[in-house]
């Protein structure tokens, strides 16, 4: 500041200084930010002494004090001065205008001073296009600023590293990924890479944005770019590759951390452990789990409460219990979705009290449910058929002002559907319409599914007229409701126009409603109908699975066309489309239905070998055995069945016991039901009517009566035919 005030000595005495001097003077001044004070001895001296003139690096030291005092306006019309009196322009001058320009929001402005250059003699350098690029930035007007730079990259000038950081990350946050990848390829030719935040945030976005292909690609060409991975730059992609269930590509990435030096943490295994889980790998999360511990980590509530829902999902409850507990045991707080995952566990296995009893630990607790763990409870609840406690859930969650969503109102829907009460379904559809609460497809096809049970078509296909009025879209599942509804109906003229309903949307039918037309057209025996619906399929790239090559079987078996279903049967394995059980049953059912046992025998122990027999497969061979009365052969497969760890069921004991019961033989069908109910195998009205029809025909109608009495005791509802073998009609 001494200089000021010797300067001010000067023009008090009236000495005129030297321009060089004024010039050095303010260089300081702006040096130490006292920009008002250059502007003010600048207004002093020029305004007093006209015998001397400002040069350049005067001009330019007002005009940069001015941006700074935000004074742009001003600045421009000092910028006009220079110009007119004759100073010599440079370019230096100019960028300084153009950055208070853009630091005011006016980089437009700025841009057009830039094209003005070429009149003036000058050309725009390295920082004024830096200056711009990061202006526009500013503004938000990202797309110009790339034209920018690529106009700088032509005019030979590579931009900096924090310019290029710039520009892609607000392309990025603007979500215009795409341009920022482009981008940032463009660059990379000159060795001009964002900087590692820049370009790992670039790396996360594309894969939210799932451009899996280009963010894989930036990523393998960071070395090659001169940017080495990170920690975050991994969790990153360790993270995104679980959620692909590429788990084999995350785990080598785990790998290539540990090769690399870089600092492994909790959220890699977090993730790791998450996406495992997810994807059923039960055996590796545990493995991950351990060996995190191994190294000293320590396991996280995300962690404990990833390996849970993982446990919960593939119903291990028992583990995932135990894992609760140990968690806890260590002072590790369960949070809502800890809780959320375990409550769905035991909504799945039907153990709502169980359930319950933990829905009311969180609150004991203090960890708050969330419109999840309500849901998941509604649903519960719904699907075991107490409505009222859905409901009554759904007055909760009201009340604690949570949100229900259209998963809520899917399952309260869904569940009075199921319970028969469609009519209230379809009025709490209506209710929530003139609240203004527009539900999805989803809820929508809960809804359809119920009339079309109950074989209310038309009334499907009203609520379907709604759909389109309100403006929901029908989706997949929403046709394949209504196509199959219609084949049971065998209503072929409304599925035809359902069918062109969905071509007229644009909606191609999948692989699902292939197969029920298929599988309908085969139970009507309507084979080449059956056929012709396969080519179709197969000509709009649909491939056919393991349910429609199975339909075809099935019909061809059971017009007695075996020869041709095994040619499906071959195309089947030729299209890696494995057969299951169902599939070999078909064949089964046709050799016992034509009395050749001895195929459908050689058939069975080929699926036992490949672990594909089951308690329907063997009660197939029994009822073929029954039939040819080789009775005591059909006993025996019982026993080959336990051998084989396969539960018989009460079909199994009842096909005996009725073909004793038929041959009059009851001392032997009672010692069938006896053998039964010692296996604590439960009776069905079925089972009971051979026994009844059995004594009835025996003449021993007091025994009849006693099984009668045990039927209505086991809660086995009687039917028609149990009454009219009781009273013998």
């Amino acid at each position: 500041m001494d200089g000021v005030v010797v300067l001010r000595l000067m023009l008090e005495n009236g000495i005129v200084p030297e321009v060089r001097t004024l010039s050095a003077l303010f260089h300081g001044l702006i040096g130490i930010r006292r920009f008002r004070l250059v502007v003010e001895l600048f207004d002093q001296i020029f305004d007093g002494f006209r015998v001397i003139r400002p040069d350049a690096y005067v001009y330019t030291s007002v005009i940069r004090s001015l941006c700074e005092c935000k004074e742009v306006d001003r600045a421009l019309e000092v910028v006009h001065s220079m110009e007119v009196s004759g100073c010599e322009l440079s370019v230096v001058t100019y960028n300084v205008l153009i950055r208070g320009l853009c630091k005011s929001q006016r980089a437009k402005e700025g841009v057009d001073i830039k094209s003005s250059l070429d009149l003036k003699g000058l050309s725009a350098d390295v920082i004024t296009y830096c200056t711009l690029v990061l202006g526009l930035c500013q503004s938000e007007e990202y797309l110009r600023a790339v034209e920018m730079t690529r106009e700088m990259v032509q005019q030979g000038f590579i931009p900096s590293e924090s310019v290029v950081s710039t520009l892609v990350e607000g392309l990025r946050k603007k979500g215009k990924v795409v341009d920022a990848f482009n981008l940032v390829n463009e660059l990379a030719g000159l060795k001009v890479v964002p900087n590692i935040v820049v370009y790992t945030a670039l790396i996360n976005s594309l894969w939210k944005d799932g451009k899996l292909e280009q963010a894989e690609s930036l990523f393998k060409c960071m070395e090659q770019r001169g940017l080495l991975p990170n920690e975050v730059t991994y969790l990153v992609m360790i993270d995104s590759f679980c959620k692909q269930a590429r788990l084999d590509d995350a785990l080598a990435l785990l790998a290539t951390m540990s090769g690399a030096r870089v600092k492994i943490t909790d959220y890699a295994y977090n993730s790791l452990i998450h996406g495992h889980c997810k994807f059923g790998k039960l055996n590796t999360a545990e493995f991950l789990f351990k060996e995190m511990i191994s190294k000293e980590l320590t396991p996280t509530v995300v962690t404990y409460t990833s390996l849970i829902s993982g446990y919960c999902s593939g119903g291990e409850l028992n583990k995932a219990f135990r894992l609760y507990h140990e968690m806890t045991g260590k002072g590790i707080a369960p949070s809502t979705y800890t809780y959320t995952a375990l409550i769905h566990g035991f909504c799945r296995a039907k153990r709502m009290d169980d359930a319950t009893n933990l829905f009311k630990e969180m609150a004991e607790r203090g960890v708050y449910p969330n419109e999840v763990t309500y849901n998941v409870l509604i649903d519960g609840y719904c699907k075991e058929g107490d409505i009222s406690k859905g409901f009554q859930l759904l007055d909760e969650m009201l009340v604690k002002d949570l949100v229900p969503d259209t998963y809520t109102y899917r399952s309260l829907i869904s569940g009075l559907c199921s319970a028969g009460r469609v009519f209230d379904a379809k009025k709490l559809v209506d209710d929530l319409h003139k609240e203004h609460f527009e539900l999805n497809e989803i809820c929508f096809s809960a809804l359809l599914q119920g009339y079309c049970k109950e074989g209310r078509v038309q009334d499907a296909l009203c609520v379907y007229g709604e759909m389109l009025e309100r403006q929901i879209k029908m989706d997949l599942v929403c046709y394949a409701i209504l196509i199959d509804a219609t084949l049971k109906q065998n209503d072929r003229e409304r599925l035809l126009l359902i069918l062109k309903e969905m071509n007229n949307k644009g909606v191609k039918p999948d692989n699902v409603i292939y197969t029920t037309m298929v599988n309908a057209y085969t139970k009507a025996g309507n084979l080449k109908k059956a056929f012709q619906l396969w080519d179709i399929m197969i000509s709009e790239g649909c491939e056919p699975n393991v349910v429609t090559y199975t339909a075809l079987i099935n019909g061809l078996c059971r017009l007695g066309y075996v020869g041709k279903a095994h040619l499906i049967y071959n195309k089947m394995l030729t299209n890696d489309a494995n057969p299951n059980q169902i599939t070999y049953g078909c064949f089964l059912s046709y050799y016992t239905s034509i009395g050749s046992i001895d195929c459908a025998v050689q058939l069975h122990k080929s699926m036992l070998i490949g672990s594909l027999a089951n308690t329907v497969t063997f009660n197939i061979l029994i009822h073929g055995f029954c039939k040819l009365g080789r009775i005591q052969e059909a006993f025996d497969l019982i026993g080959e069945m336990r051998e084989n760890g396969i539960k018989p069921d009460c079909v199994s004991y009842s096909t005996i016991m009725n073909e004793y019961c038929r041959g009059g033989n009851m001392q032997e069908a009672f010692r069938i039901w006896d053998s039964m109910l010692s296996e604590s195998i439960c009776p069905d009205a079925v089972a009971y009517n051979f026994l009844i029809s059995g004594c009835n025909l025996s003449g021993d109608v007091k025994k009849a009566a006693i099984l009668r009495d045990d039927m209505i005791r086991r809660g086995v509802k009687t039917d028609t035919k149990s009454d009219n073998f009781f009273l013998g009609t």
